[in-house]
């Protein structure tokens, strides 16, 4: 982590200081990655994950450049109306030729815990307001798990498949999977406490027309 800096200018030298330093040590590492990059990119991922900044996909995944093409948002949500993600699934899928979608939340996610308590003002209201739909659709099994930590943690997980689910609805990939693609949508989730991801196995790689109630074990 980066120690607390005197101004604004020792910030901003710290970070150009260690990006010199982390590109002299990729050239060493890997003599070509910049060259290739530089050429053209051809992720084997689309990461669809929260702009918790404990959450930097490609290092908990141990990825490099190149790797993964990303999108992050608060608490990792696929909400239809929003262009920027859509813009994101289309590319990953239709231009990168991307076949496996990662949605990955993370236990102790901010907006899912803004979600669990009282209404509030301000935009991100707005936000929280799609991640309080996942939670009326899972108030039964919600409302009776009494611990509200594990109660938190498993409305994490619940927002995770839910935003599977979602993503499953959209054109981008209705239309890709009628025309074979074989993509596939994985739901996991970060541990903050231990570093691990945690496969929910809620993958969706068809269209459903009605696929019931989303659950995960």
């Amino acid at each position: 982590m980066i120690p607390a800096m005197k101004n604004e200018k020792d910030l901003h030298t710290r970070l150009l200081a260690q990006n010199k330093d982390w590109s002299e040590r990729m050239r060493q590492e890997r003599p070509d990655l910049f060259t290739e990059l530089a050429k053209h990119q051809s992720p084997f991922f689309l990461w669809i994950g929260c702009s918790d900044s404990r959450v930097p996909p490609n290092e908990i995944t141990g990825t490099m450049p190149g790797d993964m093409f990303i999108h992050r948002n608060i608490a990792n949500m696929v909400v239809h109306t929003d262009m920027n993600l859509l813009s994101v699934v289309d590319y990953g899928v239709n231009a990168l030729g991307i076949d496996h979608i990662i949605i990955c939340g993370h236990y102790g996610c901010g907006g899912v815990k803004a979600a669990m308590g009282a209404e509030f003002g301000g935009l991100a209201a707005n936000w929280v307001r799609h991640i309080r739909d996942v939670a009326r659709l899972h108030h039964d099994e919600l409302t009776a798990i009494a611990d509200e930590q594990a109660r938190f943690d498993r409305l994490v997980e619940l927002n995770v498949a839910e935003q599977v689910y979602h993503l499953s609805r959209t054109m981008v990939l209705r239309e890709a999977w009628a025309h074979g693609r074989p993509i596939r949508v994985h739901g996991w989730v970060y541990g903050l406490h231990n570093g691990l991801i945690k496969d929910l196995r809620v993958t969706r790689d068809h269209y459903d027309e009605e696929p019931g109630m989303v659950r995960i074990a």
